[in-house]
């Protein structure tokens, strides 16, 4: 287990991702393209004999208990690899009568993504999954199968069956042998193994085909109330943003993911729409909470979740990990809020005062960053920004979506 050192302060951790946010900013300023961008914009390569069968058990809903569930049933590629609907969570299970704990999140953009780690500063990085227990691709793609809310099999055995019977099952053994399914754990990994790869190698799931990527290519130009919304969302008195979601070109000249794969409690409130949430005892702690139970000690870690990339997030019909928001607008504006008119979004108790960052035991709550922009607010103070400024930062978001026309 690692040290138990707290998360970084709001301040420290603000001047490390500036830093990096400096960095990526002046590597945008470059003309020349990155093999990235030469890449994104050629002919989409032929999937390998693995991809190709990886691309095969994505979109096989047989694999489920329901026979009605696929990875593609909450990962729609039509979606940019996402839930299709505004659902806080997806139904599962084996009658499709089971509600999700959590938000599904998009899966594209995870191909740089590594295991969980702390930074040299004790910042939680990494990781796959809202908490990051997942520690690649691969094993993040084997979950959902034997997850009793999702596709609800009983065991490894039971996804194996399920293969052997498939249409694509020749092709399974072709690939690994005329006896690859008899071996139950082998298969499985065999299996989640074709989905890792598939997801690396469609470039759907990592396009860089959007407005804003094709305006850092020298393409393109973002309109007035574009250019505001960006500069709003990087200006660290202001949205920031790109604090957790930098916008900039990396060192490498790579175009940004929008993300910097950390966790942050930002003290979401309570979604009465979750079944779970029935239980007034029930707390979603997150990263402290992961199965394994290797962060339990980490009490300071309980309520943060994984910062996930921006791109396509304007095409998300619910956000954050408990799906309480169902427009960028509401979520924007409960962002800048929170702190300033928190009897907006949190409920009030019995001598009707505000119960702040109520998805929280009381105990906990002292997690939630409060330290830096937007959260550096008290009640009755002006929000970090206007509501003609939360649409300029919103029309820029607009600009992420994959697929851009000129």
């Amino acid at each position: 287990m690692p040290a138990a050192s707290p998360i970084p302060h709001p301040s420290r951790r603000w001047a490390r991702r500036t830093l990096l946010w400096v960095a990526a900013t002046l590597a945008a300023c470059g003309s020349g393209e990155s093999g990235l961008d030469r890449a994104a914009s050629a002919g989409a390569p032929r999937l390998s004999a693995t991809a190709a069968l990886g691309e095969k058990i994505f979109h096989d809903p047989g694999l489920s208990a329901s026979g009605r569930q696929a990875c593609s049933s909450c990962h729609d590629p039509d979606a940019a690899h996402a839930p299709a609907n505004a659902l806080a969570v997806q139904p599962g299970g084996a009658l499709l009568d089971q509600q999700g704990g959590r938000q599904a999140p998009s899966i594209r953009y995870l191909d740089t993504n590594r295991a969980f780690r702390f930074a040299d500063d004790g910042t939680p990085t990494g990781g796959f999954f809202w908490d990051g227990r997942a520690a690649s691709l691969q094993q993040q793609a084997g979950e959902p199968f034997l997850n009793p809310r999702e596709m609800a099999n009983a065991n490894r055995a039971e996804v194996v069956e399920r293969l052997s019977r498939a249409a694509y099952a020749a092709d399974f053994r072709v690939l690994y042998g005329p006896d690859a399914l008899a071996d139950v754990d082998g298969a499985f990994q065999r299996m989640t193994l074709a989905l890792q790869q598939y997801q690396l190698e469609d470039r759907a799931f990592h396009a860089y085909t959007s407005k804003y990527d094709e305006f850092l290519r020298g393409r393109a130009t973002l309109t007035e109330r574009e250019l505001r919304g960006l500069a709003l969302f990087n200006d660290p008195a202001k949205g920031n943003c790109a604090a957790c979601h930098p916008s900039g070109r990396g060192s490498d000249g790579s175009l940004p993911l929008f993300t910097d794969f950390s966790y942050d409690a930002l003290g979401v409130p309570r979604n009465a729409q979750l079944q779970q949430n029935a239980d007034p005892g029930f707390f979603d702690l997150g990263l402290c909470a992961r199965p394994s139970g290797d962060l339990a000690a980490r009490t300071d870690l309980c309520g943060a979740f994984k910062v996930p990339s921006l791109r396509n997030v304007a095409r998300r019909g619910s956000l954050f990990h408990n799906g309480r928001f169902t427009s960028l607008k509401e979520a924007l504006t409960f962002y800048v809020q929170r702190d300033t008119d928190p009897q907006k979004w949190y409920p009030l108790d019995a001598d009707g005062r505000v119960v702040k960052f109520d998805d929280l035991p009381p105990a906990l709550r002292v997690n939630v960053n409060t330290g830096e922009a937007p959260y550096d607010r008290e009640p009755g103070q002006a929000p970090a920004l206007s509501d003609s400024e939360i649409d300029d930062v919103i029309a820029f978001l607009h600009t992420l979506d994959d697929g851009y026309q000129p």
